[in-house]
């Protein structure tokens, strides 16, 4: 199941098995056997490592897709991943609460 998923997240992202193992630091070898589930086990710094290059969770490479246990729209998970992407930590983004309900405010203003 972990090498299905890795293979086909690896295909939408549009990279080779030699580009794939070459940006995670490990074996082209070692990546085909995983992707045909011969090795069915691979080790959490393996797995570290492919997430952090296909940019997904390690939990999607383990097939607990967070995306759709939670029923997200596509178009949140695109604005959680940006902001991710932009540094800002699921622990401060409570921070920035105070920015949007002044834009709703804005909003409400303008509206009126």
């Amino acid at each position: 199941m972990i090498g299905k998923i890795i293979h086909e997240t690896r295909k939408k992202r549009g990279l080779t098995l030699s580009e794939l193992a070459k940006k995670a630091e490990i074996s082209k070898s070692y990546l085909s056997n995983i992707e045909r589930e011969i090795n069915d086990n691979p080790s959490i710094q393996v797995l570290e490592k492919l997430s952090k290059v296909l940019g997904v969770d390690m939990s999607t490479l383990l097939g607990k897709n967070v995306d759709t246990e939670l029923h997200l729209e596509k178009e949140w998970v695109i604005l959680l991943k940006e902001l991710k992407e932009l540094g800002i930590e699921i622990e401060k983004f409570h921070e920035y609460k105070t920015v949007f309900d002044f834009l709703k405010w804005q909003n409400n203003i303008g509206n009126s």
